[in-house]
């Protein structure tokens, strides 16, 4: 994702910033893409928990696009990509925390009426983005631009973009944060008194499933890693905005265009992906090569439902 440096660095290293962010943001594309075109083939997945994540990667993938987009030299590519990227990319830790509400909601709460917030949560997170986008635009000066569009040189422009972009995307990470450690922590509980109630025969069952949700603790981590040196870039951009440092630079733009590829794993190839997947593989596969897809890989995927359905279902019980 795009940094604001940029009036001392030279030539070459802007060059190995643009290569860095390209790099990164055709790899978060072609993640989330591969997601949507997921959603849209395969009919099974079009549950409500998966409806969330399709939508949490159609915003990283025109977030991972428009931060390829823009030239400062280009006027209607530039506002095209600076409004764009910010839009989406709000849009795009927007929904994580949809998808942490309802499985608090569904979970901790033991609420069964998520399907019906939909429509909240498109206001939500549609509505936000473009208030959030609007105010930024308040603050853009377009003869002060950074080297991407969506950044400025301006003080005032950084403290606005500061304003409507981390602040609730730190704000989305505490929340997420909090959300998911009440929704582990009650999981396994629940899990510990199942070993204990259970027949030995099930306990290793029960273990394996314990670990699957576990995984889910570190979700909030994606958007930490992905932003924290984007934070940290931002604040010493501001207080030394004469003074660059190009390998906080590099971090800041490979870890943040990376975030649609890490969402994308983490949230959509999930099990149920992963069964849909192979099942069209041993459909469309020859028969002589069948053997070698991984039978203890297609017979656990048969077995599981999605980490989303699964938690939906056991906060349901």
């Amino acid at each position: 994702m795009p940094t604001s440096q940029m009036l001392i660095l030279t030539a070459h290293d802007r060059r190995i910033l643009t290569a860095v962010n390209a790099g990164a943001s055709t790899f978060s594309l072609v993640g989330s893409a591969f997601i949507v075109l997921c959603y849209l083939m395969f009919k099974e997945l079009r549950k409500f928990s998966f409806k969330l994540v399709f939508f949490l990667a159609f915003s990283d993938m025109l977030c991972s696009f428009f931060s390829l987009v823009g030239d400062p030299s280009k006027g209607f590519f530039c506002f095209a990509q600076g409004y764009s990227t910010h839009f989406f990319c709000v849009a795009s830790f927007l929904w994580t925390t949809t998808i942490a509400f309802t499985l608090h909601r569904t979970v901790v709460r033991h609420k069964t009426d998520v399907e019906d917030l939909e429509p909240m949560f498109h206001l939500y997170v549609w509505g936000t983005s473009l208030v959030m986008t609007v105010i930024r635009s308040i603050g853009n000066d377009p003869e002060r631009l950074g080297v991407w569009c969506w950044t400025e040189t301006g003080r005032a422009g950084k403290v606005v973009h500061f304003i409507t972009f981390y602040a609730p995307l730190w704000g989305a990470i505490l929340f997420n944060g909090f959300t998911y450690f009440q929704v582990i922590r009650m999981l396994n509980n629940a899990t510990r008194m199942a070993v204990g109630m259970s027949e030995r025969s099930h306990q290793s069952e029960v273990r394996a499933d314990m670990k699957a949700l576990n995984r889910w603790g570190y979700y909030p981590l994606i958007l930490i890693g992905a932003w924290t040196f984007g934070t940290i870039n931002r604040i010493h951009d501001f207080i030394e905005p004469n003074h660059k440092i190009f390998w906080l630079s590099v971090l800041d733009v490979g870890t943040a265009a990376l975030m649609g590829l890490f969402n994308s794993i983490a949230y959509g190839l999930n099990s149920s992906v992963r069964r849909a997947i192979h099942e069209r593989l041993e459909l469309w596969w020859p028969e002589r090569f069948r053997r070698w897809l991984p039978i203890s890989t297609r017979l656990r995927n048969l077995e599981q439902e999605s980490e989303l359905t699964s938690l939906k279902t056991q906060g349901q019980q």
